[in-house]
């Protein structure tokens, strides 16, 4: 008999040290709870994706499928992925993705990210106008080849021209990721030919007038640029003057538009 309840008392306890370590290990219940930890439970939030890299329209011209970068792991990480339409604008459509995911806590283990797919039905064919999503990525199907939209580009779905213009400068100093409050200097522009200096203050934002000395001095740099269907793509950076560097790397460059440049110096 004293042997039967020493049994007993055994299985009991035995049972409840497994329970308590498997409460301990956050042991997920149902779809995405989790069970207390000692550090505190595993919340899910709203998140929208970190990427939508596709848009695919579907014959009906309203159907929209996205491919939207969601977070991955080894248990459940993405619950009510959803697109839906937000306020429309001139000539554009926008639609916002969200779902809800533990990935905020590394302890959930969704560290990796996969793409997944999610629709939304426009209430009127897209035709020639832009889709947004999330404010930032636009598609649009002109250019496109279907169903596939085309993502357009930092310098929107139609870029300025390459030609002589402040508008495909902008671009040009955009394709060479110029800092930001960036000053345009001499500008020479010559058909597919094209050299900028510009220039920037060192301080980070120097908005107005300022007295801070990061504000007063600034830095300079001269790229020269060659015309392509893509835009204006850059051929050589150079502060040193003349020729020599960009005939070393495109001897078609006229003579006349780098033989008369001066070296670039801090200023």
């Amino acid at each position: 008999m004293r042997a039967r309840r020493r049994g007993l008392v055994a299985a009991v306890l035995m049972g409840a040290v497994m329970v308590g370590a498997l409460a301990g290990c956050g042991t997920k219940v149902g779809a995405g709870a989790t069970v207390p930890t000692e550090t505190g439970p595993i919340p899910w939030t709203t998140f929208q994706p970190s990427a939508v890299t596709g848009a695919h329209l579907a014959a009906d011209q309203r159907t929209v499928t996205l491919d939207t970068q969601v977070p991955d792991g080894p248990h459940a990480c993405v619950r009510d992925l959803t697109a839906k339409l937000g306020e429309p604008g001139p000539g554009l459509v926008r639609v916002q993705v969200t779902f809800s995911s533990p990935s905020g806590d590394r302890r959930s283990g969704c560290t990796k990210e996969r793409s997944t797919p999610t629709r939304v039905v426009l209430p009127a064919p897209l035709g020639e106008r832009e889709l947004v999503v999330d404010d930032f990525t636009v598609f649009t199907a002109d250019g496109a080849t279907p169903p596939d939209l085309r993502l357009c580009g930092k310098l929107g779905c139609h870029p300025a021209p390459t030609g002589c213009t402040p508008a495909s400068y902008d671009q040009a100093l955009m394709a060479v990721d110029a800092p930001m409050h960036t000053y345009r200097d001499a500008t020479d522009c010559q058909g597919t030919w094209l050299v900028i200096d510009f220039s920037w203050r060192t301080g980070p934002a120097c908005a107005g007038e300022t007295k801070d000395p990061a504000c007063s001095s600034r830095l300079g740099d001269r790229v020269f640029f060659r015309a392509e269907t893509s835009g204006w793509v850059p051929i050589v950076h150079d502060r040193s003057g003349g020729c020599a560097a960009i005939h070393r790397r495109e001897p078609a460059f006229p003579t006349s538009m780098c033989g008369p440049l001066a070296p670039l110096s801090l200023r």
